[in-house]
C-alpha cells in the first residue's frame, strides 16, 4: 500500500482529495451564515408586516434614504394623484409569475407638496410594442388615503435590473426616487409605497393587480429568497467533506485489490508455463536441446563424394 501512495499519481490524488475538505467545510459554513442572515430578516419582516401604518412622514422624506430594516413596514399617505406624471416599469411579472408586463407608478402629492411614489400594481402588455405605452387605469381622483408597504429605491446593485437608458418617454426599468427627481416638479420622498388598499376605496376600473404581499411560508418570495435552502446547503457541503476521506479509502482499497489480482493472475501464469515446460522434458526457463536422434549418422567419407564415383 505505501508503494502505491508513493506513486505520482497517488501522491497528486491525495492532495486534492484533502485540499476538498476544507473548502467545503468553508463552503458549508458560508451557506449557515446565510442561514442565519435570512432568519434575521425573516423575522424582521414579519415584525414590520404586523406593524401598525404610520404616516411615510415619520420613516422617509425626500432626499433621505429608506435603511433595509424599515422594508415592507407598513405605512400612510394621503393626497391626490398627480396622473401627468404617472409612468410604468418594464419587464415585471404578473402575481402567477406567468406573464411579463409593467408596474404603473403614480405620485401622490401630499399636503407637504411632496411627491410619494407609489407602486398601483401590475398590468398586462395588451398588444402594445415596447415603444408603446400601455393601456393603464386611471388613478381615482380626489384626495385619498392609501396604506401600502415601505419599499427602499430600487438600484442594479440591489435587484439585478439593468436600468436600460433611451427608453420609450415614461418608462423606466427601476423605480429610484433619485431617478425620478429629474422628472418630477415635487420634491420626491425617498423610496416609494407598494400600495395595499386605497380609502375611499377605488373602483375595479380604476384597480391594476396588486403586487402580493411577502409570504414568510413560502420560500419562493423574494421577502425570504433563500428561506428552507440555505441550511440544507450547508449541511449538503458537510456531507460531501466527509464523503471525501471515504471516497479516498475506497479508492485505495481497489487499486490494491486491482494490484493483488494482477499479482495472483501472473503468478498462475508463470506456474503454468513451468508446468508446460516440464511436461516437454527440460527445467523451466532453458531452451529446448535437439535430440542426439535428429543428428545425421552418414560415414563422414561418403559425406560429398562425387557422384558416380565408384572407389575402382
Amino acid at each position: 500500500m505505501l508503494r502505491i501512495l508513493l506513486t505520482r499519481r497517488w501522491v497528486i490524488l491525495t492532495l486534492v482529495f484533502f485540499v476538498l475538505i476544507p473548502v467545503m467545510y468553508l463552503l458549508g459554513m458560508w451557506q449557515f451564515h446565510r442561514y442565519q442572515q435570512t432568519n434575521v430578516g425573516n423575522q424582521l419582516i414579519s415584525q414590520n408586516l404586523s406593524a401598525k401604518p404610520v404616516p411615510i412622514g415619520s420613516l422617509s422624506r425626500p432626499g433621505a434614504t429608506v435603511p433595509g430594516s424599515e422594508r415592507y413596514r407598513s405605512v400612510t399617505a394621503t393626497g391626490h394623484y398627480d396622473i401627468a406624471h404617472q409612468f410604468v416599469v418594464r419587464h415585471r411579472t404578473d402575481a402567477a409569475g406567468d406573464t411579463i408586463g409593467y408596474y404603473v407608478v403614480t405620485p401622490l402629492i401630499t399636503a407637504d407638496g411632496d411627491a410619494v411614489l407609489v407602486n398601483r400594481g401590475w398590468v398586462d402588455p395588451g398588444n402594445t410594442t415596447g415603444d408603446q405605452y400601455p393601456k393603464v387605469p386611471g388613478a381615482p381622483s380626489g384626495t385619498v388615503t392609501v396604506t401600502g408597504l415601505l419599499q427602499p429605491d430600487e438600484t442594479t446593485a440591489v435587484s439585478g435590473i439593468r436600468d436600460v437608458k433611451g427608453l420609450p418617454d415614461r418608462q423606466f426599468m427601476l423605480i429610484n426616487s433619485v431617478q425620478q427627481a429629474a422628472h418630477q416638479p415635487e420634491p420626491v420622498v425617498a423610496g416609494y409605497l407598494q400600495l395595499e388598499s386605497t380609502s375611499p376605496k377605488a373602483p375595479a376600473g380604476d384597480s391594476a393587480e396588486l403586487v402580493p404581499l411577502p409570504n414568510n411560508n413560502d420560500s419562493s418570495s423574494m421577502a425570504v429568497v433563500g428561506k428552507g435552502v440555505h441550511l440544507p446547503y450547508a449541511v449538503q457541503w458537510w456531507l460531501f467533506a466527509l464523503l471525501v476521506p471515504i471516497a479516498w479509502g475506497s479508492l485505495l482499497r481497489r487499486e490494491v485489490k486491482d494490484r493483488e489480482r494482477k499479482a495472483v493472475v501472473a503468478e498462475k501464469k508463470a506456474a503454468f508455463l513451468a508446468a508446460q515446460q516440464a511436461r516437454a522434458g527440460r527445467p523451466a526457463g532453458r531452451p529446448a536441446e535437439v535430440p542426439a536422434e535428429s543428428v545425421s549418422d552418414t560415414p563422414e567419407e561418403t559425406v560429398g563424394a562425387p557422384a558416380g564415383a565408384t572407389g575402382e
